[in-house]
């Protein structure tokens, strides 16, 4: 297998000052440049967006199982029922 060339590729982004504010404290936290946290916590967020959608790790007996639990009707669930019920805390 060949070596791949490496080499850096300029993103860029606009952010309102309070996201920017926020951005500067988190970085200097985590003692990281401003770019680098957001570099780091955007790649973390794209790789589990991307195994969350695709990989699915199983033997056959328990896809058989995951799919038998797929085709069994919808059970009512009293704590599911209360939680989806409540006001959600982004809408005020």
């Amino acid at each position: 297998m060949g070596t791949r060339a490496t080499h850096s590729v300029r993103l860029g982004l606009c952010v309102m000052p309070h996201q920017e504010a926020v951005l500067r404290r988190a970085a200097e936290i985590t003692d990281k440049s401003v770019a680098d946290f957001i570099l780091d916590s955007a790649y973390q967020a794209a790789e589990q967006t991307i195994l969350d959608q695709n990989l699915f790790i199983g033997s056959e007996s328990q896809f058989q199982e995951f799919l038998e639990l797929l085709d069994r009707p919808a059970q009512d669930n009293p704590w599911l029922r209360d939680l989806f019920s409540r006001p959600v805390p982004w809408d005020g």
